[in-house]
């Protein structure tokens, strides 16, 4: 694929990750507002909200506009960031710009993988996608017993599916041009890695991230 398609890419999900983690810090600067946003049944409505435009883009996203899409790609980031403002109350800013940069290398290194492996990864996305919603069936049955140590046996498995998915994504980035054409399968794109990029650093924040309120 042209390297001129990989930067479209790859600047839509800086423009994602930009409004996100920007959001986020700047919301935090304000607690009181956080606790009204995302008190009681906010932070739900916001989680059902993220959910609803993410199955809009992915269902929708052969038929709807080149604008359209950019405006729910832009509003899922926004909305994240909202819910991240959370992690920044949370957790020492050392800590999360820290736990970005090691998201940002490994992302890094693992796209380049599956930019120039001749390795057959497109077919790793059933394998992938079952992996996935295993850890999601098995994060949900972990609410109800809070075993501690299950739940790093699935955060240390999440950090491989989603690394694996970082990979096989890249791969299937000619894929979104063919089919949605280069400006919709740009933005669509960066879409699938910004979901990548989040699920991971989430995972690795939660293996490396220093709490606010540790002593």
């Amino acid at each position: 694929m042209d390297n001129k398609l990989y930067s479209k890419v790859f600047s839509w999900l800086f423009v994602g990750l930009l409004i996100t983690f920007g959001s986020g810090y700047i919301l935090s600067l304000y607690p009181d507002a956080v606790a009204n946003v995302l008190g009681g049944a906010g932070y739900l409505i916001a989680i059902v909200v993220e959910l609803a435009v993410a199955l809009f883009l992915g269902i929708r996203i052969q038929k709807m506009s080149k604008n359209t899409a950019i405006f729910c790609y832009m509003l899922y980031s926004l909305i994240t960031g909202v819910t991240f403002s959370i992690l920044f109350l949370e957790f020492e800013l050392t800590s999360l710009i820290m736990v970005f940069l090691i998201t940002a290398i490994v992302f890094g290194l693992f796209a380049l993988f599956g930019a120039v492996t001749k390795l057959p990864i497109h077919k790793l996305g059933s394998f992938l996608f079952m992996g996935l919603l295993a850890i999601i069936i098995a994060s949900i049955i972990n609410m109800f017993f809070g075993s501690q140590g299950f739940d790093m046996a699935l955060c240390i498995i999440g950090i491989l599916i989603f690394i694996g998915y970082i990979a096989y994504d890249i791969k299937k980035l000619p894929q979104f041009f063919d089919l949605l054409g280069e400006d919709k399968g740009a933005v669509y794109g960066a879409f699938e890695l910004y979901l990548d990029f989040i699920n991971l650093f989430l995972r690795l924040l939660q293996l490396f991230g220093n709490s606010n309120n540790n002593d």
